[in-house]
């Protein structure tokens, strides 16, 4: 993601998907997160940012867990989350002596 309303976009997507998912109206999520409709509307189509405590009552709701991670630790992450095929043997995470981290 390049800019912060790819980023946005990206978690509004996010809710999106698992509101739908869940069969959730908009309204039943913002009730469960304690804020109006039109404010989780603005969220989940990226027009807006949201506070940490409102991102994190939404994510309670939709049964997701919000985590921050260092940057550095986003390419293992990814590398975990990734389907792998049954040949796929190499670490997901590899620490270098210097105390980087490669992917």
């Amino acid at each position: 993601m390049g800019s912060e309303s790819d980023a946005l976009v990206e978690i509004g997507r996010l809710l999106k998907g698992t509101r739908k998912r869940l069969a959730l109206t908009q309204e039943q999520v913002a009730d469960m997160a304690g804020i109006s409709r039109p404010r989780y509307r603005d969220i989940e189509v990226g027009s807006s940012a949201a506070r940490t405590t409102n991102l994190i009552n939404i994510a309670r709701a939709l049964g997701l867990e919000l985590m921050l991670i260092p940057q550095a630790m986003v390419p293992a992450v990814d590398a975990l989350l990734r389907p792998h095929d049954e040949d796929d043997d190499l670490p997901a995470f590899v620490a270098n002596p210097d105390g980087g981290a490669n992917a």
